[in-house]
């Protein structure tokens, strides 16, 4: 069951991840990482109708969906937005401060569902992907005016 879970969600990353080069190219980065965070929230949101194994693939592919939406366009945002002398340090913390965080939620994840229910854990991830994103909406400004030679910011 979970490697068909599992299964379910990379389906819903693949699909993103193969469609969405096509538009980055002409449309900005942040609606669709800001759109991914929600997307997220709503797949999480999902889980608490504590579904069975059939109901569930939906929620996991939603959950891959939302993840591709933000990880895809990560990359071209680093490159975009950082000398071309500092983005191997740019790409090197990135990849530190990703695993990081999935090094912490993961086990935390895991420890909430077992001990204190999956409602619950559903529950505050929904709180963690949708203040996240609420965050990145409130730091991340939409624009800014860009400097003659420097690297584009925000967009």
């Amino acid at each position: 069951d979970t490697a068909v879970v599992f299964a379910a969600a990379g389906a819903g990353s693949m699909v993103v991840a193969f469609m969405l080069p096509r538009v980055l190219g002409r449309l900005p980065y942040r609606p669709f990482m800001l759109v991914g965070g929600v997307v997220l929230g709503i797949g999480l949101l999902l889980g608490l109708t504590d579904p069975g194994l059939l109901a569930l693939l939906p929620v996991w592919f939603v959950l891959g969906a939302g993840s591709s939406l933000i990880q895809t366009p990560a990359g071209r945002l680093l490159k975009r937005s950082a000398h071309k002398g500092d983005r191997p340090a740019i790409y090197a913390a990135h990849f530190a401060l990703s695993h990081a965080c999935w090094l912490l939620a993961y086990p935390l994840a895991g420890w909430i569902g077992a001990t204190l229910g999956l409602t619950v854990a559903f529950t505050v991830l929904v709180f963690v992907a949708l203040t996240s994103t609420a965050a990145a909406l409130a730091l991340w400004p939409g624009s800014r005016p860009r400097r003659s030679g420097a690297p584009a910011r925000g967009a």
